[in-house]
């Protein structure tokens, strides 16, 4: 009896410690998540990285990166006349893609094209509306600048379009069917309006976050050690764990606020739907925030200067992120090995999970498969963080 009695009494006594050690782990992380965000009023660049940097390049990127092409410079030179040749180069001066200049020969259609004043020259020969009566064809000469390859593959398929919407009013005129060998009918899915925009935004959010979250975290620590102020952190009662947890907590709910930023100025601010859950989009996006944040303070173990850490961050996170993610360029025309690199880039699947709740909404295979991966990579991250941080100086 006498053994019992010790036994449960020495029990209660480690769980009455054990309580008192996890009351006090508490207290001392809440202390530091406080500290943290004094730290962060006080110092008002963690405030501008968190909610201005994101403003400024979604500003930038949204309005400045485009893949449409509109009001592209043209030369149109006639070197006839006739209602057929006014109402076919009419359709330019009507369309927003084109901005049309008119020139009476070849000569100088060609100097301007040289010159760089106009991207592409239509050339409507003199026989042009003979031809036309006669129904023999009547082929018209369309030369493009091809140094920017994607704009000429623009300019090429909208003048195309052009030409086949005149022939198809053309043949309304006439009171006739216009005879083509296919007939196509265009359904385009998820970005109907063929906006890049609504690619671009969501993709550039992902870029952003990227940056963000790793110069919350790595600047502000290698911030700590030039002042000092990590040495006077190491040497209190308080675990790695707690410091680590701690660090983050703060940046996270700072990381979070500009998320929410970003997210608003780009359904209110560029229009660009979206048609997913909000809370999948929330509980997504702080996933990438923790990869993000971890990458950060992986960073703040090898750099324990601002001006390093800055330039490590923005190379193996910020660059990657935006041309290895699909966000400007896609995934599967990058050469073999260039793909197989695009795994270990965390924006990647935060940039598909984006554009599929953005455009398409909640796609599951989609959304699974890319969460997993950033909970592979946050764990990673977060896990090589707890183990090179150390309470040491060296």
């Amino acid at each position: 009896m006498a053994e019992n009695k010790n036994k449960e009494k020495n029990d209660k006594e480690k769980k009455k410690q054990e309580n008192k050690a996890r009351l006090g782990g508490m207290t001392r992380l809440w202390g530091l998540v406080r500290k943290e965000f004094f730290q962060i009023m006080r110092d008002p660049s963690s405030i501008m990285i968190a909610f201005l940097m994101p403003v400024f390049l979604l500003l930038l990127f949204g309005y400045g990166v485009s893949l449409d092409a509109e009001d592209v410079p043209v030369a149109i030179v006639t070197e006839g006349t006739g209602n057929e040749i006014q109402r076919f180069t009419a359709a330019f001066d009507q369309s927003r893609y084109f901005e049309p200049t008119y020139y009476w020969n070849m000569k100088e259609a060609v100097d301007a094209l040289m010159d760089h004043r106009v991207d592409g020259i239509i050339r409507i020969r003199e026989d042009f509306s003979r031809d036309l009566v006669r129904g023999g064809g009547a082929p018209i000469q369309v030369i493009l600048n091809g140094v920017d390859a994607n704009t000429a593959r623009l300019v090429s398929g909208y003048v195309e379009g052009i030409w086949a919407g005149w022939l198809e009013d053309r043949a309304r005129m006439q009171g006739t069917d216009l005879a083509l060998p296919v007939e196509l009918h265009h359904r385009i899915w998820y970005n109907s309006e063929v906006r890049s925009r609504n690619f671009l935004v969501p993709g550039l959010i992902a870029v952003i976050m990227t940056l963000i979250g790793a110069l919350l975290t790595a600047m502000v620590m290698a911030r700590e050690w030039e002042r000092g102020t990590m040495e006077s952190l190491l040497v209190t009662p308080v675990r790695i764990r707690e410091v680590i947890i701690g660090k983050l907590i703060p940046y996270f709910v700072m990381g979070m606020g500009g998320m929410a930023l970003s997210v608003a100025m780009a359904v209110w601010l560029f229009h660009v739907p979206l048609r997913g859950s909000l809370w999948l989009l929330i509980l997504t996006s702080a996933l990438f925030l923790l990869v993000a944040l971890g990458m950060g303070l992986l960073i703040s173990t090898a750099a324990r200067n601002q001006f390093v850490a800055g330039q490590i961050a923005i190379i193996v996170t910020y660059l990657p992120a935006f041309l290895l993610s699909g966000f400007l360029f896609d995934i599967g025309s990058m050469p073999e090995v260039v793909q197989w690199i695009t795994y270990i880039v965390g924006a990647r699947y935060f940039v598909a999970i984006l554009q599929s709740l953005f455009l398409a909404g909640n796609i599951p295979s989609v959304v699974l498969f890319n969460s997993a991966a950033l909970m592979l990579m946050a764990a990673l991250f977060l896990g090589l963080s707890r183990l090179k941080t150390r309470k040491r100086l060296d």
